[in-house]
């Protein structure tokens, strides 16, 4: 198994940075410019990738996000065009951990095992079902652990003890924290302290723990960094982005490379 994950953070420790992850749904807003995004943002200072597969009905998004999703789908992306953008990033960027979100039902349909398998063949190194509880994990799992795909699983803000050695005791890659509790979208206000969270998943000796969900700014990253986060997941902040200029790409494009790069520069610490 390719140990891209774990090469990363051994690199960026060595750096003093944290992982920068942008977050973007595929084929939007077309299955071209959706590739060229993608390769901006690595360009321009992504260390990992978190891609979505669009869905109709993305139950743990905000509207950003299922704007997103929707162009995607009005484009007539389906989970094998997904697939294939993946394929042209991985042939370009042998390194970059690529990670992807899904829903259960797209797997299901899919076949599980079949899935798990177009997975390992377009070297994906992560999987996270966003509507999956780790109680109800075991299958997927099962089959992730057979094709050499990493788990990913999410950790709410107020997950009890019980859960957390769970989720540290079953985690390989990392754990993605969440900032807050309901859907995904910018927060405005300052996001709650993860601190305890963060110290308790270390109890448990976890994977590196990374933060998502609402974090939009310098000083929410400069926040992640003062808990001890290992890395930031940026979604609804580029979607935005992708939605004010998906007429204009050039324009988008300008403003996605400025936004990374910034970002970026945020997780040296």
């Amino acid at each position: 198994m390719i140990q891209r994950y774990q090469n990363l953070f051994k690199k960026l420790n060595l750096k003093k940075e944290i992982a920068f992850i942008p977050f973007v749904i595929l084929g939007d807003p077309s299955f071209n410019i959706s590739i060229k995004i993608i390769e901006t943002l690595i360009n321009n200072g992504a260390d990992a990738l978190e891609l979505g597969i669009p869905f109709s009905d993305p139950l743990a998004d905000g509207p950003t996000i299922q704007s997103s999703s929707l162009r995607s789908l009005k484009n007539n992306i389906n989970i094998n065009k997904c697939f294939e953008i993946i394929n042209i990033i991985r042939k370009k960027y042998k390194e970059i951990p690529i990670g992807i979100l899904v829903y259960a039902n797209i797997v299901f349909n899919k076949g599980i095992d079949n899935f798990y398998y177009n997975c390992s063949y377009e070297q994906i190194d992560s999987v996270l079902i966003a509507d999956l509880p780790i109680e109800e994990s075991k299958l997927f799992n099962k089959s992730a652990i057979k094709n050499n795909i990493s788990t990913i699983f999410i950790c709410p803000p107020n997950s009890n003890e019980n859960l957390i050695k769970k989720i540290s005791f079953n985690s390989i890659n990392y754990v993605y924290l969440l900032s807050r509790s309901g859907v995904t979208g910018i927060e405005k206000q300052a996001l709650k302290p993860i601190n305890n969270l963060v110290t308790k998943l270390k109890k448990y000796n976890s994977a590196p723990v990374i933060q998502g969900f609402g974090i939009s700014s310098i000083k929410h990253i400069n926040n992640a960094i003062k808990s001890g986060i290992k890395g930031i997941i940026i979604g609804s902040f580029i979607i935005n982005i992708i939605e004010k200029y998906y007429k204009k790409p050039n324009k988008m494009i300008i403003n996605i490379k400025k936004a990374a790069k910034e970002f970026k520069k945020a997780t040296i610490y």
